[in-house]
């Protein structure tokens, strides 16, 4: 890897998947690694960076891809894609998929690959669609949902293991949906990085992301603060199942399987036209 004196800026959310896998980098434990400048940022404020053109390495929704691929590359590594790591679409009451046609509902972004799932679990299973999609930061939606101000919720990431604290019901897991219709792992966020980089320092940026990755593995506990210090109200015991939930075999590398489900997604998005076609050979 090449050292670069300016540092590289990358902006990735606070969930203890992401501070887990960037926490060798952030912290100058990869020798050899480019420098970085961190921000935290949640998922909306990335995607909306990503399209603007700003920053140099963004955890974008996979969802986003098709409208940034000119100027940003899809690295091979670092994201977030897996099985039985799918949204969740919740509400306060129990609740059937057809009693949130015409409904209200709380999202985390309209470009996540969340609400492109969401829409088409929706086409396939709400008849007449829902109603008002209202954009939320994630962890605002479970409290709106609870307090009666929307009448569902799209949740993400801890959500998973916490609903049930907020008296919430599972109405339908997106990535079952997926996974029962396509076969496919569920791609959730991917890690780009400018073009202009060039093709060296894009490697090296790839390196020190796998190399950020195997000492998260190695060295679980070197990572604890700084995932808690970020993790927003979340026990201990809970991020640890977030980790090991969304850091996987495709953290380190996509491979021919999660490049696959990438692009059987934005495949099937484009043909419901919810997202513009991505060119062939666009990875």
């Amino acid at each position: 890897m090449t050292v670069n004196a300016s540092p590289l800026h990358i902006s990735y959310s606070p969930c203890p998947n992401d501070t887990f896998v960037f926490h060798a980098w952030a912290h100058g434990l990869v020798p050899g690694a480019p420098p970085v400048d961190v921000s935290f940022a949640d998922i909306d404020i990335t995607n909306g960076l990503a399209e603007r053109g700003e920053g140099d390495i963004l955890k974008v929704s996979y969802a986003v891809l098709p409208y940034v691929l000119d100027e940003y590359a899809l690295l091979p590594c670092g994201g977030a894609l897996g099985r039985g790591c799918g949204p969740l679409v919740l509400t306060r009451g129990a609740a059937a998929p057809e009693d949130l046609s015409g409904r209200t509902v709380a999202v985390p972004s309209v470009k996540s690959t969340a609400y492109l799932l969401f829409r088409l679990w929706a086409a396939a299973r709400v008849p007449g669609g829902v109603g008002e999609v209202r954009v939320m930061p994630f962890h605002e939606i479970m409290p709106a949902v609870r307090d009666g101000r929307v009448d569902a919720g799209l949740v993400i990431h801890e959500a998973r293991f916490t609903f049930q604290n907020y008296g919430l019901h599972r109405v339908a897991d997106m990535g079952e949906f997926w996974e029962d219709t396509t076969g496919h792992a569920i791609p959730l966020g991917a890690i780009i990085a400018k073009r202009s980089l060039g093709e060296e320092r894009l490697r090296a940026v790839t390196d020190a992301i796998r190399a950020s990755v195997r000492h998260a593995w190695a060295d679980p506990a070197a990572s604890a603060d700084y995932v808690l210090a970020h993790a927003q109200e979340m026990d201990p015991d809970v991020a640890k199942q977030h980790i090991a939930l969304y850091v996987n075999e495709f953290t380190a590398d996509l491979g021919d399987t999660g490049h696959a489900a990438v692009r059987e997604l934005l495949a099937r998005a484009a043909a419901e036209d919810l997202v513009p076609p991505t060119p062939p050979g666009a990875f």
